[in-house]
């Protein structure tokens, strides 16, 4: 299994672990000139941008260590982007990490993390 189908796994397992625990997905894979969004979505009176990081070992790190200044700074951008583009004003506005971590044949997932706030 390629990267990007493991990406696509656990972006699936996450939105779906979001949605169980009261999210509203809006959009995913989000994209605009200065890169993509895996999740945008709803959670009570706050709009949320998610990056889903998935791994099968913590051999080199935990998901959300992945998720650095660079990362951050781009998603920031991103979320700008989509704010503008939709006019949504009305949520206060959030950074999750979802980590999703599967089992070493990258097909079963194991465990989900929610990070809420994450930066």
């Amino acid at each position: 299994m390629n990267n990007r189908v493991l990406g696509n796994l656990g972006e699936e397992a996450a939105k779906h672990f979001l949605i169980k625990n009261g999210y509203r997905v809006v959009k995913t894979n989000y994209k605009n000139i200065f890169g993509e969004i895996d999740i945008v979505a709803i959670e009570k009176d706050c709009i949320s941008f998610i990056e889903v990081k998935t791994r099968s070992s913590i051999r080199y790190g935990l998901p959300c260590e992945a998720v650095n200044y660079k990362k951050i700074e781009k998603i920031k951008k991103v979320a700008l982007g989509y704010l503008n583009e939709n006019r949504t004003n009305k949520y206060k506005i959030r950074f999750d990490v979802v980590e999703v971590y599967v089992d070493k044949d990258r097909n079963t997932v194991k465990e989900i993390n929610l990070i809420k706030d994450a930066f």
